[in-house]
């Protein structure tokens, strides 16, 4: 499976040609088109889709995790399940899962080389030869969803949604829309109304869809969306509605936000076994419309034991996930943007309320993050300071310093230096926050060089108050080593790297780590990042 991992990285887009890409925008209907040719070359027309029965997801956050209620939702209920997600965590084979796991190495051997070969015995002179990245991964999905006789596959939207590469898919069974937010500008826009508009291009003739209550300005983008095409958009009632004379849905996955997506799910599931003609499901009211907001309510209705068992069970890994590791607690969060940090700030601390205090020394809490793309990580950054961390951790997404270890974890689409300044720049900003609280002192710019090439440890050199309590490692591996002191009973590295300690800050805060009583380490501002520490604290997760 490694070669074909190896091969299928040959497809991600370089640093340089994204850069091109956004200053040369090409018409984004084109590459839908595209992506129709792609999939024509590969032996399957889009009418074949169909047969997938498929539930189409976006949104901006809590997207994958609606899936994952969805997908669990209807193998509850005895079928047959396909789904397609992204990114993957630790490999590549989570993005396309079969009853809720991974594909095996085998099955994506397989099904890579017969689309990669299929691909390039159709090639001309006229066509790029393969498709990127996401796209090649978007074919075989389909590929092995009928190979596989799925009853129905579940769908994340990539990007966007309108000229997302998931919409060649024409007749799904429903679409949902989860929550809005601001996320990935350059490609859709600045505004939420201009990526509501990119997300309602799921929306599809006479096809139901579904919406959780957002923002007035981008509901009525998604309303207007719906109407123009003739799509029957319902809003979601709140869980509380579908609890009312029933005992509280459990959910497998922490935190309040966690409720949303869960109603979105539960309409999304039922609305597809109602037209697959399941009966089982007693509607409490029917749907009707709400004045305020100008749609129609969906159905109110008593989950079954079914729904509610596969609510309970969803497990979706570097979503509000909580290791238990000794004095160390780990809690994993892929939010990124500033609606989904707010979220994740919220679940933290009521976390934090709810556990038993130690009673044998101190308690120290540690932030791990770093932030990709187009994100502003001085907004997400001051979003964190209500959790009074005594350390903040920056990290690249390298597991290790070296890359070459796992193809799974490869990323072409930046360079070593970008990645190494930027988090640089995520210390500078929150020594600033910092400096904010404490107006006293006069703020200097920390020194933006590493020490060189092979530095284990990049911090400023220069002990002031701000940046007491914050540092920078070359890799996830090394600041997990220096965050867990060798306390973490599954994460034993040999030994650590040398230099490891040569900072002040580095050495009087391992003192601390190790007499702690309790360490509660928050690791987030990238699901990239989470992937690397799960990879490492889970070592399961990549066999």
């Amino acid at each position: 499976m490694e070669d074909a991992v190896r091969m299928l990285n040959t497809l991600q887009t370089n640093a340089s040609y994204l850069e091109q890409v956004k200053r040369q925008r090409s018409d984004p209907q084109s590459q839908l088109e595209a992506m129709e040719r792609y999939l024509a070359r590969s032996g399957l027309q889009v009418e074949d889709l169909d047969r997938l029965n498929i539930i189409h997801v976006t949104g901006t956050k809590g997207k994958g995790s609606t899936c994952a209620f969805t997908e669990h939702i209807l193998r509850n209920y005895g079928l047959k399940t396909g789904f397609f997600s992204s990114p993957h965590l630790v490999q590549v084979r989570e993005r396309i899962r079969i009853n809720g796991q991974p594909i095996s190495p085998e099955l994506f051997t397989k099904h890579f080389w017969r689309l990669y070969h299929r691909l390039e015995e159709t090639k001309d002179s006229s066509c790029v030869s393969m498709p990127a990245y996401f796209r090649f991964l978007t074919l075989m999905a389909f590929h092995v969803f009928l190979q596989e006789k799925v009853d129905l596959a579940v769908v994340e939207v990539g990007i966007g949604g309108a000229y997302d590469c998931t919409n060649i898919i024409r007749k799904p069974v429903v679409c949902g829309v989860s929550s809005l937010g601001i996320d990935h500008t350059s490609l859709l826009g600045d505004t939420m109304e201009k990526i509501a508009w990119q997300k309602g291009g799921i929306f599809k003739h006479g096809i139901p869809a579904f919406t959780v209550l957002q923002p007035e300005g981008p509901l009525a983008v998604l309303r207007d969306r719906a109407q123009q095409i003739s799509c029957p958009l319902y809003l979601c009632p709140p869980l509380e509605a579908l609890e009312e004379g029933a005992p509280p849905l459990i959910l497998g996955l922490e935190g309040e936000h966690q409720r949303s997506n869960a109603a979105l799910a539960l309409q999304l599931a039922h609305c597809w076994l109602q037209h697959h003609n399941n009966q089982d499901i007693q509607e409490l009211k029917m749907s009707r419309p709400s004045v305020r907001w100008q749609l129609p309510l969906a159905p109110v209705f008593q989950p079954t034991s079914h729904m509610r068992h596969g609510l309970r069970d969803t497990e979706w890994p570097g979503r509000t996930q909580v290791l238990l590791r000794g004095p160390l607690t780990w809690y994993l969060d892929g939010a990124h943007t500033t609606s989904s940090i707010q979220a994740c700030v919220r679940w933290y601390r009521q976390a934090l309320q709810r556990r038993e205090r130690p009673s044998g020394g101190p308690e120290v809490r540690v932030l791990l993050f770093n932030s990709t793309g187009d994100r502003d990580p001085a907004a997400l950054l001051k979003l964190l300071q209500p959790c009074r961390f005594d350390y903040a951790v920056f990290c690249p997404n390298l597991t290790e310093v070296s890359s070459t270890g796992s193809a799974d974890q490869q990323n072409f689409t930046v360079t070593l230096d970008q990645v190494l300044l930027r988090c640089l720049q995520h210390q500078q900003h929150w020594n600033c926050l910092g400096e904010e609280q404490d107006s006293s002192d006069l703020w200097s710019s920390p020194n933006l060089e590493p020490s060189g090439p092979t530095s284990l440890l990049l911090a400023p050199h220069s002990p002031h108050p701000c940046s007491a309590s914050s540092l920078v490692f070359s890799c996830i591996s090394h600041a997990l080593q220096w965050i867990s002191q060798g306390r973490d009973p599954i994460f034993q590295p040999p030994s650590p790297p040398r230099g490891l300690l040569a900072h002040p800050v580095a050495n009087s805060g391992a003192t601390v780590l190790r007499e702690a009583a309790a360490i509660q380490v928050l690791v987030t501002g990238s699901l990239h990042l989470v992937g690397g520490v799960l990879k490492l604290l889970e070592p399961s997760m990549s066999q």
